[in-house]
């Protein structure tokens, strides 16, 4: 791992200004005799760097025992919807527009090594944000992914 790579774990890993998701809902998939079923989960969560964007997530959630107990490693399989909720105003750290994006949301996906992901970029151009959703391990990710644009518009009611 490069030390650029290393700086940027380890800022995504301490950052505060990561979004916590709320748990809209959720459907069974399988039947598991022991533990509970696997599941695909609906979550929202705010940006937390822009005011009125929403995104939401579903994700596969592994069930049975290992499941129940915390260490089962969830699949990568994962959607994203992102929307306008009301007015949004860029703030310029975000208007520069970073190539890299930043990481918003990161939510656990097995014991230690995986992780389900959010990186926001800004489309200066189109003025849009786009929302990445992608897992990851330390070794090696996935390149499943799933994608999501929020075009910056007037907010009219």
């Amino acid at each position: 791992m490069t030390m650029k790579k290393m700086l940027i774990v380890t800022a995504v890993i301490f950052s505060p200004f990561i979004a916590r998701a709320e748990v809209v809902g959720s459907v069974d998939t399988t039947f598991k005799v022991f533990g509970p079923d696997h599941k695909i989960i609906v979550e929202a969560f705010d940006d937390p760097d822009v005011q009125n964007v929403t995104c939401y997530i579903s994700r596969a959630k592994t069930g049975g025992i290992k499941g129940g107990l915390g260490l089962a490693e969830d699949t990568s399989d994962a959607a994203i919807s992102c929307q306008q909720v009301g007015p949004i105003a860029l703030s310029d750290k975000i208007a520069q527009g970073k190539a890299e994006g930043e990481v918003v949301f990161r939510q656990r996906t097995s014991l230690v090594f995986k992780k389900l992901q959010v990186v926001r970029f800004y489309d200066k151009k189109r003025n849009a944000l786009v929302y990445l959703s992608y897992s990851d391990k330390v070794v090696e990710g996935s390149p499943k992914n799933a994608l999501s644009a929020v075009p910056i518009m007037p907010w009219n009611h």
